[in-house]
């Protein structure tokens, strides 16, 4: 029996495999190398990740981070083996969230964690990452796998992300000149994104509608709708604040139109959508009929087709929307800002 085998023969017993842990490593490590980017100064495997980002041209530069996860999305993930595009949503969801403040992404971290590591799943995982952090322009720095057979079931696993981006401090976006007379903006998404997986599961268990049966209203399977992968927003918004000054941006993500669009707006002034502004996809349609809801139920939940929010100088309108459109990505006017009756209004008004 050779030194490793009896080093690690406890541990093994318990349930926890070193071995094979160390061996997933070393081809997370390979996937890992192909994000990385100027500034990189290690690869996977040691204590810490190292960067240097170049600040010369930044004036008093910021840091700007942000911590995510999947969701119950992963339970779908799992049971369909979409564990590719679960990797997409983990960087898009901290992404999206780090660029509405008009930073750039720099480096982005993962931690998965299950019951029995299984090489391809997190492999698959991982290789979603890392094309996610390749849209993103960042580098997939580090990360974790645990492995505790005693937390998780069998074939259930968990994803937690963290992205580091950086922002001149004159250029930060945080909504405090949004002011009455700017136009409302919505990119759109490309499906519930990573939201409402709770309630999504519940209704689709009750429709019998199966992976590879043909989505309602739609030309695609159930899979490809249900799984398709988070929109990653920072391309077009890096683009954008090279030559415009947003106002203020929303990621629509948990919390909808009603809370996400209200964290970046002054007390002072109100955001009026107008519902029928863009087109709601299908899936849209088929939650609220199969669940029941109502429309503001619906965009107090999901992203409703529109996953990132800007809020411009109405005079920019005209040449952002073509700018968004030219970088392959779909756009609709959708409301405009108002002055708040009261600090008791609701500061996100949707005209049905």
């Amino acid at each position: 029996m050779s030194g490793n085998i009896k080093r690690y023969r406890a541990y093994t017993k318990a349930g926890v495999d070193i071995q094979a842990g160390n061996v997933l490593v070393a081809r997370i490590k390979e996937i890992a190398a192909r994000t990385r980017t100027h500034g990189t100064l290690s690869d996977i495997g040691g204590f810490g990740g190292l960067f240097k980002p170049d600040i010369e041209n930044i004036e008093s530069p910021v840091l700007v981070a942000s911590a995510d996860g999947v969701g119950t999305k992963l339970k779908l993930a799992g049971a369909w083996s979409g564990h590719y595009g679960v990797g997409i949503d983990l960087v898009a969801m901290c992404v999206n969230d780090v660029i509405v403040n008009g930073a750039k992404p720099l480096f982005f971290l993962d931690y998965f964690a299950a019951g029995k590591l299984d090489e391809e799943v997190v492999a698959s995982v991982v290789e979603g990452i890392a094309d996610g952090c390749k849209q993103a322009g960042c580098v997939l720095l580090g990360g974790e796998t645990a492995e505790m057979p005693d937390l998780y079931r069998t074939g259930d696993y968990d994803l937690a992300g963290f992205c580091v981006g950086i922002a001149a401090d004159s250029r930060i976006v945080d909504g405090s000149s949004v002011k009455v007379g700017d136009a409302v903006i919505g990119i759109h998404s490309s499906g519930p994104h990573s939201n409402g997986y709770a309630l999504i599961r519940k209704i689709l268990d009750k429709s019998g509608l199966r992976r590879d049966d043909l989505f309602p209203g739609s030309e695609r399977s159930v899979g490809d709708v249900l799984l398709a992968p988070t929109v990653i927003y920072a391309d077009c918004v890096r683009n954008l604040m090279r030559d415009f000054a947003p106002s203020g941006m929303a990621h629509i993500t948990g919390g909808g139109f009603y809370d996400n669009i209200a964290r970046v707006l002054p007390k002072q002034v109100k955001a009026v959508i107008t519902f029928d502004s863009w087109d709601i996809p299908p899936v849209f349609h088929w939650i609220k009929r199969e669940g029941g809801l109502e429309w503001p139920e619906m965009l107090q939940i999901f992203n409703c087709g529109i996953g990132f929010v800007l809020i411009v100088p109405k005079e920019d309108v005209d040449e952002m929307t073509r700018r968004i459109e030219a970088l392959q990505l779909c756009c609709s006017v959708i409301g405009g800002i108002e002055r708040c009756a009261d600090k008791k209004s609701e500061q996100v008004e949707i005209v049905f």
